[in-house]
């Protein structure tokens, strides 16, 4: 790369992610103060070390063409999984998920594996873009996204599976796949989150028996259901194929999401860990256990509403100080930050991040290479999704599932893997016009 291509990095992504960066070391600082003024924590120096590595990955990246990584996508992509089920099998439990001990360090290594993902399913998508069968690009796209995400759920990992649907969405709806599949594979997701919910609702929030509810719980009455659902999906279907009527084919549609979604939360129901569904029903009312796993949205909600307008000031926030929130410099860094940097503060923050997601849809939009636009699109639903899932659970509305808000969190692996991704946006911007189609 040439001097002049340095020059023409998008510092429109790169200085937004350098600001997310310091305020994440400042505040993990802060949550490290006890109430008496001592720093109990040495989170934010290895912080600082994974944010200098990270902006040199990202730098070193950019003086890399992107095109390099479409001829080795398959091995990446291959070569994480075995980490990935060595993890599931041997690796060290910490805070609901497992981790790859090397040494002194613990890696987690699902979060390299949305990159190698994003690049993989990049380079088939660009290889099918002339492709006249959309369902099986769809289908192929949907496999190589199950693969890791179904190892990182088995680990378990809630949290971070839920990562890779966002991607497989956004890849597949810019790689210009049919719409309706992509419509149909996120009402699956939203209706089997909603069926899974209600049963909890009803024995925890409402503490009585809906009849409508009743089948939700009941193996026989869902077998029951779903054979009739399924019934009437063929007959739609049959109608469909001999009098190729459209109305028979949205029928076969609707009851096919129905089915899968019933069937899906009942599975859901009996993987879960008692945690996890801990975790649902305090998103749904954190009263039913204050003391317990309610605890940290009652005090992430506090600490937001603390801090008023303008904040509390730099280091000044309780709730951190006097250690009323567990994984405050994780899961919890913006409580930290909204209580002592106020509405302002997160206002601040929530720009900065829309700056990023814009930037990158823009470099999406306007490079020649379609391998490129989908490697933005894939990163995209990552930030997003990491964005829209930390500050809403921290907010209370949205449930906990453990995901890092990018960038500020402390953690190596999710900043690492996060600055990875950044070093490839910023390689795509420099030659956004460089391929030829």
């Amino acid at each position: 790369m040439k001097l002049k291509d340095i020059l023409e990095i998008d510092f429109f992504v790169l200085l937004p992610v350098i600001a997310l960066m310091v305020i994440g070391v400042l505040f993990i600082y802060s949550s490290g103060i006890t109430s008496d003024g001592t720093l109990v924590s040495s989170e934010y120096i290895r912080q600082i070390v994974w944010a200098s590595a990270g902006l040199i990955i990202a730098l070193i990246l950019a003086l890399v063409n992107y095109r390099r990584f479409y001829d080795i996508a398959l091995y990446p992509y291959l070569i994480i999984l075995i980490p990935l089920l060595y993890t599931c099998i041997f690796g060290g439990e910490a805070r609901g998920t497992r981790w790859l001990r090397i040494g002194i360090f613990g890696v987690q290594v699902s979060e390299f594996a949305k990159i190698a993902t994003i690049i993989f399913l990049s380079r088939y998508l660009a290889d099918t873009r002339l492709s006249a069968n959309s369902f099986v690009r769809f289908l192929t796209a949907c496999f190589i996204v199950f693969v890791p995400m179904g190892i990182v759920l088995i680990q378990p990992d809630l949290g971070t599976s839920l990562v890779f649907i966002p991607i497989l969405i956004s890849m597949t709806f810019v790689a210009g796949i049919v719409l309706r599949y992509v419509v149909f594979l996120g009402s699956c997701i939203l209706l089997t989150g909603i069926l899974t919910v209600l049963p909890l609702w009803q024995t925890y929030i409402l503490r009585k028996s809906l009849p409508i509810l009743v089948m939700l719980t009941n193996p026989r009455l869902i077998i029951m259901v779903v054979l009739a659902l399924g019934l009437v999906m063929a007959i739609a279907l049959f109608g469909y194929l001999k009098y190729q009527k459209r109305y028979f084919y949205w029928l076969a549609y609707i009851f096919a999401i129905i089915v899968f979604s019933l069937g899906a939360s009942y599975a859901a129901r009996g993987v879960l860990k008692n945690y996890q569904i801990m975790r649902l029903i305090v998103f749904l009312d954190p009263n039913i256990d204050p003391r317990g796993a309610g605890w940290n949205i009652i005090q992430s909600i506090t600490a937001i509403g603390a801090g008023g307008m303008a904040g509390k000031g730099y280091l000044q926030g309780t709730q951190s100080h006097y250690r009323f929130l567990p994984e405050q410099s994780t899961d919890f860094i913006f409580s930290i930050f909204s209580e002592e940097a106020g509405f302002f503060g997160g206002l601040a923050v929530f720009a900065l991040f829309l700056i990023i997601c814009l930037r990158l849809l823009r470099i999406t939009k306007i490079t020649t290479d379609p391998f490129a636009a989908y490697i933005c699109a894939g990163l995209v639903g990552v930030y997003s999704f990491h964005f829209i899932i930390n500050v809403g659970m921290t907010m209370g509305i949205m449930p906990i599932t453990g995901i890092p808000l990018l960038f500020m969190s402390y953690g190596g692996s999710s900043l690492i893997s996060a600055m990875i991704g950044i070093g490839l946006v910023l390689s795509i911007y420099v030659r956004r016009y460089n391929y030829q189609i």
